[in-house]
């Protein structure tokens, strides 16, 4: 088997390239690096900047002998070999749990305290980092910002808690086992109370996403070209936009039609922010993943949809499936920046969305039979698909039709394949 030093490990623009000519198993990817399993009992991280491997092979070193840190066996210039942990993480652990168990939260304030004790300066941990072993023995990776962030209480540990309805039970916990530190958590809090007017969201430039403080305790639940989307309470979240401008245009367009069923009610707007309710449900582009077939009800609910925006006013028509919500009230329809100010008569970006799904075509047949004017505007002119999605199917076409074109080169053919899998998977996210 190849060393596992020849695996290269890149940034990408959305994602890390991973140039693995080993066996070893890709098990872990995050902003710093990738994990690959190495044997039963130990993995490697492998860095993009080796100035963050340096970091957390200092921590590691200034960890070990702490009970819940792992074990570590070798470091290098951009990676470090540890103790693999073959076990479900908190978060997974917590999953069906609605109160959290006192051993559990004592465990989680052993950590915390051995962290404070051992000159951390962040003294916190999200529970995707935290792996739950027999007998409920925690471990804790990823320790690359160990001394370089200021996290005096667990503030990514409250919020993974928080979205999983998780943190009042640990707070009440900690309140009657230590009470001190629930006094110092709670002081802290107090001073640096959550005021989402004043949360820095400024806008990433043309064709990027918006740029968050990544400092911000509350759950980060969104994040788009014109704004980030935090949830506030259990029903209730805040769309802070990057340009004011943005913040206009949508809600104009949310406050005109608070009326209509697919609309977010909105409790109150500023000039750079939106509070609205937040949607407890999979988005369809998520629930139609799990799909095999498109049920007449969801063509007919989306058609009602697009049909009622029209004659509402809007001048963008379209849904992208991951902009509508499955909630116990129906459908819910985000993101109405351009609904106004774009004019776009044809939902394209539902039409491509849904030929990604395999469902184009059902669905486009479902409507011929449910509103056959409405079919017939969309489809008098050809539905525009992506570039390489239209290069797909001409190099697929029947092989008799095929005999008649011109055959592309295999390596050509290759190129094809490769980018429509990753232009699928870029949609996908």
């Amino acid at each position: 088997m190849k060393e596992f030093k020849t695996i290269k490990v890149t940034k990408g623009i959305k994602t890390l390239i991973i140039d693995n000519p080993t066996n070893y198993p890709l098990i872990g990817m995050g902003s710093q690096g990738a994990v690959f399993k190495l044997s039963e009992g130990k993995c490697v991280k492998i860095y993009t900047d080796q100035l963050q491997a340096k970091m957390e092979a200092e921590a590691l070193k200034a960890g070990q002998h702490l009970p819940f840190f792992p074990r570590l066996y070798e470091t290098g210039a951009n990676f470090v070999v540890m103790e693999y942990f073959n076990a479900p993480t908190l978060k997974e652990y917590l999953r069906n749990c609605t109160y959290i168990p006192e051993s559990i939260t004592k465990k989680l304030l052993s950590i915390l305290n051995a962290m404070k004790d051992a000159d951390f300066t962040m003294v916190d941990a999200p529970l995707r980092h935290i792996f739950v072993l027999e007998n409920e023995e925690l471990k804790v990776v990823d320790h690359v910002n160990a001394f370089k962030r200021q996290h005096p209480v667990p503030l990514k540990l409250l919020r993974d808690l928080n979205i999983i309805l998780l943190k009042d039970s640990f707070l009440s916990r900690v309140k009657k086992l230590e009470p001190d530190t629930f006094k110092t958590w709670e002081k802290y809090f107090d001073k640096n109370s959550f005021d989402y007017k004043n949360i820095p969201v400024t806008s990433g430039g043309s064709g990027k996403g918006v740029k968050v403080e990544s400092s911000v305790t509350q759950p980060l639940i969104g994040k788009g070209h014109q704004g980030a989307v935090y949830r506030i309470s259990e029903d209730k979240c805040v769309k802070i936009y990057g340009k004011p401008g943005h913040c206009k245009q949508e809600k104009d367009v949310l406050l005109a039609n608070q009326h209509l069923s697919f609309i977010p009610t909105v409790y109150k707007t500023g000039d750079q922010y939106v509070e609205m309710e937040y949607l407890i449900g999979p988005n369809l582009n998520q629930y139609l993943k799990k799909q095999s077939n498109l049920s007449e009800d969801i063509t007919k609910r989306l058609l009602d949809i697009l049909k009622t925006m029209k004659k509402a006013g809007f001048k963008q028509i379209d849904a992208p499936l991951r902009h509508i919500f499955l909630t116990n009230q129906g459908f819910k329809f985000v993101d109405h920046v351009y609904s106004y100010t774009r004019v776009q008569d044809r939902p394209l970006e539902l039409f491509q969305n849904l030929h990604e799904r395999g469902f184009l075509e059902s669905f486009l047949e479902q409507v011929r039979a449910l509103d056959h004017k409405t079919h017939a505007n969309w489809t008098k002119e050809p539905i525009p698909l992506s570039e390489v999605v239209q290069a797909i199917e001409e190099s697929t076409v029947d092989k008799n039709q095929r005999r008649k074109k011109e055959k592309l080169p295999e390596e050509k053919k290759s190129w094809f394949r490769k980018e429509y899998r990753n232009h699928v998977k870029d949609r996908r996210k």
